[in-house]
């Protein structure tokens, strides 16, 4: 196994951490890239896209989960700085139809922080429904909600997609994965997509299920238990999980999982939230202030434990600490991880194919992003 890439001085000890991820912990193939302001101070990649297969390399794309969801927070943000979104709105007010079943009072803020009751479709979720787009954003907007919307959290982990998607695509006229390539990663050069054009399919590294644990974790449990509401939220029943690796999934637009990307475009991305890279800042400071309030905070109705959410983005909460406070982003299920600390002035993306378990906080990205902040001082 060959670690490549490059490490500013002073940043040795994150490098280390890398490369134990594989030694112990691990890792199959990974990327890792750290920016302080608008330097990348880590740029590193390693192992396989998968078990025997070729080198993972800063070309290989890597489907990065709910990692997802802080890029359409950001996009969402774009639109607030153009005054096209008004986060304290009725999400109806963009999206009529949304306002059915007891729904018309929600706001797009509350959508963003996991508020508004709808966390699963009712019928459950076909890949037609994923490809389509259509037919899955008019049953969510027709359902009623699984409980009163704004008074209790839970994590939308698949129907955030049209949540916020149909939200951009009202606004705007296109999917949320064009607004995405047009508004963020073509302006910066980044290598994410949410539609991964078939032409770039080959470079894709799949995700490798995790390794069943002899004692679960109770999220895990939760999850895999018929009824629930992890379960239907998770469309375990449905068969999400053994879709991941879909070409068809790939191509598809579902902005609250499967985007496809490079740990440096996620650090970047970041990077350009709280300060301008390239002469081109994605979210002004007053809009990004008002973002990271906490909105929801404490017992997850969905994933049973604490979670801790802002306007789109995760804070720092036990099982996804990030670094600390000051820091906003997304982790997504099996590793993968993109944030930025506005306190320390640092952004992180952290990208894998060996999926690991929900619970507790994931081994390999603590013991990274801990090694950044010693580094740091």
């Amino acid at each position: 196994m060959e670690i490549r890439g490059h490490v500013s001085d002073g940043f040795d000890r994150v490098a280390e951490e890398f490369e134990e991820n594989f030694a112990s912990r691990g890792d199959v193939g990974a990327g890792l890239a750290v920016m302080v302001g608008t330097d990348l101070v880590v740029d590193l990649y390693g192992g396989v896209t998968e078990p025997g297969g070729a080198p993972y390399t800063d070309a290989t794309l890597q489907m990065v989960a709910s990692v997802t969801k802080g890029a359409m927070a950001i996009c969402v943000l774009r639109l607030v700085d153009q005054g096209k979104v008004d986060l304290d709105a009725p999400l109806a007010s963009y999206w009529p139809e949304f306002g059915a079943a007891g729904k018309e009072r929600v706001t797009v803020r509350e959508a963003l922080a996991h508020r508004a009751g709808v966390p699963y479709l009712d019928g459950g979720l076909t890949v037609e429904d994923l490809v389509a787009w259509h037919p899955a954003a008019a049953k969510l907007a027709a359902q009623e909600p699984a409980w009163e919307p704004a008074t209790a959290h839970g994590y939308h982990a698949i129907t955030h997609a049209w949540l916020v998607g149909e939200l951009i695509r009202r606004v705007t006229g296109q999917l949320p994965g064009d607004f995405l390539a047009t508004e963020v990663c073509s302006p910066l050069g980044l290598d994410l997509y949410v539609g991964l054009p078939t032409a770039e399919h080959h470079r894709v590294s799949p995700l490798i299920l995790p390794v069943p644990r002899a004692e679960p974790d109770e999220f895990s449990v939760r999850m895999l238990t018929a009824g629930t509401l992890a379960f239907r939220s998770f469309f375990v029943g449905d068969g999400l999980l053994g879709w991941l690796n879909l070409p068809e999934l790939w191509s598809s637009q579902v902005p609250s999982g499967n985007g496809m990307g490079t740990a440096r475009a996620v650090a970047r991305m970041y990077a350009a939230t709280t300060g301008e890279v390239d002469g081109i800042r994605l979210v002004s400071p007053e809009t990004l202030a008002d973002a990271v309030r906490p909105q929801s905070e404490g017992p997850d109705l969905v994933t049973g434990y604490e979670t801790r959410y802002a306007s789109g983005f995760q804070l720092s909460f036990p099982f996804r600490p990030m670094s600390g406070a000051g820091a906003f982003g997304h982790y997504g299920l099996g590793g993968s991880v993109g944030f930025a600390d506005r306190e320390r002035g640092f952004s992180f993306g952290y990208t894998v194919n060996q999926m690991g378990p929900a619970t507790p906080a994931d081994a390999r990205s603590v013991a990274l992003i801990d090694a950044v902040v010693d580094c740091l001082g």
